[in-house]
């Protein structure tokens, strides 16, 4: 009866033959074929086909939730079997953003991998909200991501705490005037740099100074924020992106000053001569 249930399912979470198609590397014809011939085995139609996207008959949302207890129960054994085996072999399906994916996860997963070499180990990005979505539907088993969740459902851990340090173009004139603030890649990496006699740069030297910033729902924008608006002034935002990294390279590039993550041990920029690098007035988030 639910031979071909991963067609049905595919389909159910895209709302399209023809997404669900690619996404199972099969013709559309053949989708449509298979579908077909499972709802003539069950006597009743699992879509209805004149919306779009389709919808789920009465039959179909029941065949779903039926198809999801049955994941659920293979999911629950593949746990256990991975456990009895000692981690000998399994999956392991992680999510994370895109920093957190190029600088946390390597060394983890390598170590990981080194461990348990037959567990099969696949990344998903996206971001918080895409990641919640995937934890909940089961897509993925974890995530890691600087966000601060707050869903009740949800075990959360902590793994590291994030500093931030403000990147600035080396070339402006303000940094010669500032020092006594500046902190060196050695400092950042050591975390020598969190040490109290190191004093916070005073931000408001920065109000006429231009941003770069991730986009405002980010905790990242609202942390700049609520920091600069404790020294009276809102940043003056030149240009929005969606990554650090990207942001670190325009500060290179002497486009403005950004925000850029670092933890004592690692850092997540590789502080150049380009820049110049403070200590934020809140040492940790």
């Amino acid at each position: 009866m639910f031979r071909g249930k991963e067609y049905v399912y595919e389909i159910y979470k895209d709302g399209s033959f023809s997404l669900a198609a690619q996404k199972l590397f099969i013709s559309q014809p053949a989708l449509s074929n298979s579908i077909r011939r499972i709802e003539e085995r069950l006597g009743a139609p699992l879509f209805d086909r004149s919306t779009s996207p389709i919808q789920l008959t009465p039959v179909g949302t029941a065949y779903i939730n039926a198809v999801e207890q049955i994941m659920g129960i293979e999911e629950n054994f593949s746990h256990y079997l991975a456990d009895s085996l000692n981690l000998k072999t399994g999956q392991l399906r992680l999510g994370s953003g895109a920093l957190f994916s190029s600088y946390v996860l390597p060394p983890l997963l390598a170590d990981f991998k080194a461990r348990y070499p037959f567990v099969d180990i696949s990344i998903t990005e996206g971001s918080t909200d895409t990641l919640l979505k995937s934890i909940e539907d089961g897509t993925i088993d974890l995530f890691i991501d600087g966000e601060g969740l707050e869903e009740p459902p949800l075990e959360a851990l902590l793994y590291l705490t994030e500093h931030i340090v403000l990147a600035v173009p080396r070339k402006w004139e303000l940094n010669q005037e500032l020092l006594a603030w500046q902190q060196s890649r050695e400092n950042i990496v050591s975390g020598n740099f969190l040490a109290p006699h190191y004093p916070v740069v005073p931000l408001d030297r920065f109000q006429d100074s231009p941003f770069l910033l991730l986009p405002p729902e980010t905790k990242s924008h609202q942390q700049i924020s609520a920091l600069c608006g404790q020294y009276g002034f809102a940043p003056h935002t030149i240009l929005t992106v969606n990554q650090h990294l990207t942001a670190y390279n325009m500060t290179c590039a002497g486009m403005g000053t950004s925000l850029q993550t670092a933890f004592p041990g690692a850092t997540f920029i590789s502080i150049t001569g380009q820049t110049a690098t403070f200590q934020m007035p809140c040492q940790s988030f």
